[in-house]
């Protein structure tokens, strides 16, 4: 297992993620690639003692794709940028995967003009987990894609699931589409589209239309939507998080004596229970679709952030996703033509 990651790429670059890929070394035992300005690196690696017998090496790149830059046209002129260097290494068989922090339309163009989309994909789809009581619900797209066309949520659905068996082990996964309302006839033009397309499908188990309230309760275990909405989704509830924190903390320290002695008794399942919505513990969310494996992270992420996702990596690989979305794409379309399964 050798993953290939953007070093300059994020809000945090590269002290972060550097920091993060020698944990994950540590954990994982894979072998990670850091691409990117090879002294600025270096500089980091030299504040870990004993990163060379980690199996970390340093592929130089010499540009940076910067967030307020057009992604096509950076990914097209920057050649020697370190998302598009990365993403090469995976296109060349020299790794396994690709992790960045960086602008996510960089990296989404990258992969798509670099790696190709696997075929019969129309777009590829960031799939993104939200923890549940019971797990976790696949959200996507995440963002790839602001306008999709009902075939491309159809495409996200039957990936979501093969994402969800191979490396969430579940073995039927609930597919159900984001709308207004459980009834098959609600929703705009598109949802009412996609929710026809999906009922005769025969590689998934299509459960019908998801409420917003059914994405953190776990009713369903891949939620179709396209990536505009499911951009605000994640972001909605990473601010409801921090604002009940500091609701919790405002009201501990505001109501006495009692309060405090209470929270301290409660602080153990308190940390437990954060440790279960940490966005942190699942680290990246991979761009399923594209000819490669690609993980996506949150331009803010730290260390631990970052070692998760290589994890996520990690999963991806050995799960044979990859494998699996070619055969489950040839076995639906001649189960749709009325053919035998392949």
């Amino acid at each position: 297992m050798k993953i290939a990651v953007d070093a300059m790429g994020g809000d945090y670059a590269p002290l972060e993620i550097v920091f993060g890929a020698v944990r994950a070394a540590k954990k994982y035992g894979c072998e990670i690639v850091l691409v990117g300005d090879e002294a600025k690196i270096r500089s980091v690696l030299d504040k870990e003692p004993g990163w060379e017998k980690l199996g970390i090496t340093i592929h130089p790149a010499s540009e940076v794709i910067e967030m307020g830059e057009h992604p096509a046209d950076a990914v097209r002129t920057k050649k020697d940028a370190s998302v598009v260097v990365a993403t090469r290494l995976v296109k060349d068989g020299v790794c396994d995967a690709v992790l960045s922090a960086g602008s996510t339309g960089a990296a989404v163009t990258a992969a798509q003009l670099i790696l190709r989309r696997i075929k019969g994909i129309g777009r590829p789809t960031i799939a993104t987990p939200m923890p549940t009581p019971n797990g976790v619900t696949l959200l996507m797209d995440s963002g790839a894609n602001v306008d999709s066309k009902p075939e491309h949520l159809v495409q996200a659905a039957m990936m979501g699931s093969l994402y969800c068996k191979d490396v969430f082990h579940v073995q039927a996964p609930r597919v159900g589409l984001l709308n207004i309302g459980e009834e098959e006839t609600k929703g705009n033009e598109q949802a009412k589209a996609t929710y026809q397309l999906l009922k005769v499908m025969k590689t998934i188990n299509f459960t019908g239309n998801a409420e917003g309230r059914d994405v953190p309760k776990g009713n369903f275990d891949v939620v179709i939507c396209d990536g505009f909405v499911g951009n605000v989704v994640p972001k909605f509830a990473e601010g409801l998080a921090k604002t009940i924190y500091k609701l919790i903390k405002d009201a501990v320290k505001n109501g006495g004596i009692l309060a405090k002695l209470g929270a301290l008794l409660l602080m153990p399942t308190l940390k437990r229970l954060g440790k279960r919505l940490d966005p942190t513990e699942y680290g990246g969310a991979p761009l399923l679709g594209v000819n490669g494996c690609v993980i996506i992270s949150h331009g803010s992420s730290n260390a631990k952030s970052i070692c998760s996702a290589i994890g996520v990596a990690n999963d991806y690989v050995k799960g044979d996703v990859l494998a699996h979305i070619r055969d489950a794409l040839t076995q639906e379309e001649a189960l749709q033509s009325g053919g035998e399964p392949v």
